[in-house]
């Protein structure tokens, strides 16, 4: 049987295949925050192409947890409406769809906003400082992402994504290299990661408990005195009985290191993570070719794949990948026509 095209459950979720489209930023929302017909079209179009799951990108559970002005958001319920139709498209072309819920923390370029973090560090020399967050400010953001996650659950999603990756806000009290508190969130691994647990706790009080709670960290800072795998799979360790569901295990972001890139260099990782939590893993990372990600899945080294630019490129790569792997998989009737024989 092949592993690639085989269904995966996460509690009450049933994905068809174990073919994810990641999220990524698309930076064409209005300073509001609100889905365009644009945002509508891109989702819809992936979930014809036969991916089985697909995340709405980064979304900003206040207007300075976004990214940048352009980026999509989650803060006020007028967000809902707009969102509830991407779901809707997607669900109609059969594929679910999950949500990544955000703050930027000291990387949010938006304008007019105050930037926080666990720490007054910037991310580069000459960036601005962000503001330390109170124990105040850091309980308002909890209630911020248990909000989002309330609105998720009314626009339809199907599985929400805690962004605790690529340098932002959960990221960054994650890490040693911009924690560096001497309170409750900041010195030790339990302490850095409470304020994850926190967020789960508020999380899963409004989000059903049929559906999963996936949890994006980056599991290796590329820089001396910063996390590596084997300390993100303990920490998540520490809090995954609080509603971890699954993992998707990313790496770099935090700091302006670049990393040595290579199909699959962050497999590694994935496996670490899988193999000391005990948790399913979807790993991304300059994948594309469909033997290799084929192998990944029946090696049992992640449960499912994140194809990002491949599936910018090509939208319907799953569908090509099917032939590949000699898999008789069904088209869309509205492109039958056009299967390869």
């Amino acid at each position: 049987m092949n592993s690639l095209f085989s269904e995966f459950r996460i509690k009450n979720l049933s994905i068809k295949n174990r073919i994810v489209m990641p999220p990524m930023c698309m930076y064409c929302a209005p300073d509001s925050g609100m889905a365009t017909n644009w945002h509508v079209v891109h989702y819809a179009t992936r979930a014809v192409g036969g991916a089985g799951l697909i995340i709405v990108e980064a979304t900003g559970v206040s207007p300075e947890g976004r990214l940048t002005s352009n980026d999509l958001g989650i803060w006020d319920d007028a967000h809902i409406d707009g969102l509830k139709e991407i779901v809707r498209a997607v669900h109609e072309n059969g594929a679910k769809i999950g949500i990544q819920l955000n703050h930027g923390g000291r990387k949010c370029t938006a304008e007019g906003v105050e930037i926080e973090a666990p720490s007054p560090i910037p991310y580069e020399e000459g960036d601005a400082v962000p503001r330390e967050m109170s124990k105040e400010d850091i309980a308002d953001t909890v209630q911020e992402f248990k909000r989002a996650a309330a609105r998720a659950e009314k626009a339809g999603f199907d599985l929400i994504q805690i962004h605790a990756a690529h340098g932002y806000l959960l990221n960054e009290f994650l890490s040693p290299l911009t924690n560096h508190r001497t309170d409750e969130y900041g010195g030790s691994p339990e302490n850095r990661v409470r304020i994850l647990g926190e967020v789960l706790d508020a999380v899963s009080a409004v989000w059903p408990a049929e559906k999963p709670i996936e949890v994006r960290v980056t599991a290796e800072d590329y820089q001396e005195g910063g996390n590596h795998a084997e300390d993100l799979g303990h920490m998540l360790n520490l809090v995954k009985d609080k509603g971890i569901d699954s993992v998707n295990v990313s790496t770099g972001g935090l700091v302006p290191v670049v990393p040595k890139a290579y199909p699959g260099y962050q497999v590694p990782s994935a496996v670490t993570i899988k193999e000391m939590t005990g948790l399913p893993v979807a790993v991304g990372g300059l994948l594309s070719d469909a033997r290799g990600v084929e192998t990944l899945i029946a090696e049992n080294k992640a449960d499912m794949v994140y194809l990002g630019r491949e599936l910018l490129r090509n939208p319907y790569w799953a569908l090509y990948a099917a032939k590949e792997l000699n898999v008789d998989l069904e088209w869309p009737k509205q492109y039958e026509r056009a299967k390869p024989r």
